[in-house]
């Protein structure tokens, strides 16, 4: 599978997001690193089984090994810290904001890339995750780390439309499966 065939499976009411994927796969404010990156850890923060393996086909080759397996620990990671961080964030209990986590992230100490492209794909795993509080402590790494603004858009974007392409093909299979069932 490749991003074409990705494109190709969205219907036509999907027009915006082939083009956003088509423009953001050579988004030029990120590094390659940066970009496919950010591929790899939206696709697998979106949770579709087609997306992962389009966008890790298309993008896992323009990573060294230790990038790619840098982007789906960013993924993984922030799967856990996302929900653990948004519950502090979230509970009413102040006490909940004090308590030491008790989590294993040694991955965010030694990713084994740049700290600060591991610290982008964390973001946009965060931004798909729905943590602002993570949001918050990934952005001020990157920005101290010397991405600007433009750049940590261009990864949020890659997210927001990894995701939206991933929604977008979930629901289309719901209504096949429905059409099926009511055939039957």
């Amino acid at each position: 599978m490749s991003i074409e065939t990705l494109k190709n499976r969205l219907p036509e009411y999907a027009k915006d997001l082939k083009l956003n994927l088509s423009s953001l796969a050579t988004e030029a404010t990120l590094t390659e690193q940066q970009r496919a990156g950010t591929f790899v850890a939206s696709a697998l923060a979106s949770r579709n089984a087609d997306v992962t393996a389009s966008v890790i086909a298309e993008f896992g080759p323009k990573l060294s090994p230790e990038a790619l397996t840098a982007a789906k620990a960013a993924a993984a990671i922030m799967g856990m810290n996302n929900i653990y961080y948004r519950f502090t964030h979230l509970a009413e209990a102040a006490d909940y904001k004090t308590m030491p986590a008790k989590l294993r992230m040694n991955v965010i100490a030694k990713p084994g890339v740049e700290k600060v492209d591991f610290e982008l794909w964390s973001l946009a795993v965060s931004a798909i995750n729905g943590c602002g509080m993570c949001i918050d402590s990934h952005e001020k790494i990157v920005r101290q780390g010397g991405l600007s603004a433009e750049a940590v858009q261009a990864a949020v974007r890659i997210a927001a439309v990894v995701h939206a392409v991933a929604a977008t093909l979930d629901g289309e299979a719901a209504v096949q499966n429905e059409q099926v069932a009511a055939a039957a």
